[in-house]
């Protein structure tokens, strides 16, 4: 079983983030997901600076892949999307049809926004050129079972297993408005919120996170005790979302984990010390996916 590091979701500095993935191109992922998939405002990196750094990652021994947009509104991100779909050096990983439909043709992954709830719609997006899939967060183990069934010869299974979970996406810009200001004149607000902008219930407890057009979970989900599940099912892939600290411990302890270095429950007690908010894993045992279920050896 392989690891990935996923798409970065916040606004980071450019000097930040290319120390930051120095520092992963040490570590024992496998795969690295590079791009900016959820604001087209967020220029910080470039096109190029992301297939540069991607470079540098593949020159490491990773595999890289480019991320896209998962709401794309305007013909600028249009044009950036088919320069990232014409790279001609790494694999795509699309977030919405309409990379879908500009990658037919050529292997690419169908990210976690692609709505691929059945095997028909599988089936489909390997008929276009999909050779590896990121189960959407919201389906459970259950779900899993029926579409891992079915699953088309070739075809990866990647899950996303760590990181606050990436819920939804809207037209408005979440961070600006809670902030006062205007999308249009959002002043790179979230970059602020190196980890996204909780907010709360009445009773004072986490609810939810918003991370400019992005609304994700309070909870941060851990599959670290699925890992066995995940590898009886036929799982390719497990999807770490980067985190601004301890990075390394958490790619670490989910690689010894699944080397049986380590037991699931152990992996569970060692992320549990630094998390700074409450774990969920709701949705992977089709529960609210803000609920935790404690592992059970």
């Amino acid at each position: 079983m392989k690891l990935s590091l996923g798409p970065l979701l916040y606004l980071w500095p450019r000097d930040q983030v290319i120390e930051y993935y120095t520092r992963i191109a040490d570590t024992s992922v496998d795969i690295i997901y590079l791009g900016e998939t959820i604001c087209s405002k967020r220029r910080m990196m470039k096109t190029a600076d992301w297939i540069a750094l991607a470079r540098e990652l593949s020159a490491s021994g990773k595999q890289v892949v480019l991320s896209t947009l998962a709401l794309l509104e305007a013909e600028s991100e249009l044009s950036t999307l088919r320069k990232i779909v014409s790279n001609n050096e790494f694999m795509v990983e699309a977030n919405d049809m309409a990379a879908v439909q500009l990658l037919t043709g050529s292997s690419f992954v169908a990210g976690p926004h692609i709505n691929c709830y059945n095997n028909n719609t599988m089936s489909l997006l390997n008929k276009t050129g999909a050779t590896r899939w990121v189960m959407p967060v919201e389906l459970s183990r259950d779900v899993l079972v029926e579409l891992q069934s079915a699953r088309p010869d070739g075809m990866e299974t990647e899950i996303f297993a760590f990181g606050r979970l990436p819920l939804s996406f809207s037209a408005r810009c979440f961070t600006a408005r809670a902030n006062d200001k205007l999308k249009d004149d959002c002043q790179f607000i979230c970059g602020d919120f190196p980890q996204g902008l909780t907010i709360y219930t009445q009773e004072e407890k986490p609810f939810l996170t918003l991370n400019g057009i992005q609304m994700q979970s309070a909870s941060t989900c851990n599959l670290i005790g699925a890992v066995n599940e995940c590898k009886d099912l036929g799982v390719d892939i497990l999807r770490l979302s980067p985190q601004p600290h301890r990075m390394e411990t958490i790619i670490e302890t989910y690689r010894q984990v699944i080397n049986n270095e380590l037991t699931p429950d152990e992996g569970e007690k060692i992320i549990a010390e630094f998390l700074s908010v409450e774990p969920c894993n709701g949705y992977w045992h089709n529960q609210p996916g803000m609920e935790w279920t404690e592992t059970i050896e």
